[in-house]
């Protein structure tokens, strides 16, 4: 019985030490991945100085509202000036930063 007992306690910690291996081995969860979403080509971003209020809320992460202020302070000379001129604050920015672009010449 002993010997029994000795043998079930020895093989706890190789048990557990497995298990832990097998964690740092094991893929990623969802999370990380949902970080890494694709991002548009350039060709299909949205045209922020050219794209009305409807064709923005395709934008993934934009609100009618965002959208509305978007084309009321028209025209953009690059994206980021979205945050340098107050039209929208950085948090929103940082969602639609990777859908959007600004051209310069009408399309």
């Amino acid at each position: 019985m002993w010997i029994a007992l000795a043998a079930l306690i020895l093989s706890v910690p190789a048990f557990a030490a497995s298990g832990s291996a097998q964690s740092e081995n094991a893929e990623p969860p969802e999370g990380p991945v949902l970080k890494n979403k694709s991002i548009p080509r350039p060709e299909d971003r949205v045209d922020i100085n050219h794209a009305s209020v409807e064709e923005l809320m395709k934008v993934p992460g934009m609100t009618q509202p965002w959208a509305a202020r978007i084309v009321r302070f028209r025209p953009y000379r690059t994206k980021q000036d979205l945050v340098e001129e107050g039209v929208l604050p950085s948090a929103v920015y940082d969602r639609i930063k990777d859908s959007i672009i600004a051209h310069k010449n009408p399309q």
